[in-house]
């Protein structure tokens, strides 16, 4: 069993930043790739970016590249996931995903965790 626990939601201001945290545990012997989704009020659930391993290799959404940056803890199953210039529109829950690879993770992951909320105010 695998377990993925993410941490650093909270509320910030448009403009400002937040890094996303996710630690994968457990059975991760499978699992060389985690990224994050999101899903903001009345809009059905995104892809936001995915890191892969050994590399490692990164994959972005086209909405989000260039405003995010997503990396790799070396040796741990973390994840850190870098928001920058923050607006209202990004307001939503951030739920961290981890699979085999990076398709994998944006296509059919296989593990999920409970999200957390962002919340950016204007």
């Amino acid at each position: 069993q695998v377990q993925v626990i993410e941490s650093g939601g909270g509320l910030v201001q448009a403009g400002g930043s937040l890094t996303l945290s996710c630690t994968a545990s457990g059975r991760t012997g499978d699992l060389y790739a985690m990224g994050y989704f999101r899903q903001r009020p009345g809009k059905d659930r995104e892809f936001v970016a995915a890191v892969g391993w050994p590399g490692p290799y990164t994959n972005y959404a086209d909405s989000m590249e260039g405003r995010v940056t997503i990396s790799k803890d070396n040796g741990q199953n973390t994840i850190y996931l870098r928001m920058d210039s923050l607006k209202a529109d990004d307001t939503g829950v951030y739920t961290c995903a981890a699979a085999m690879n990076i398709a994998a993770v944006r296509n059919a992951p296989r593990y999920w965790g409970q999200g957390t909320q962002v919340t950016v105010s204007s």
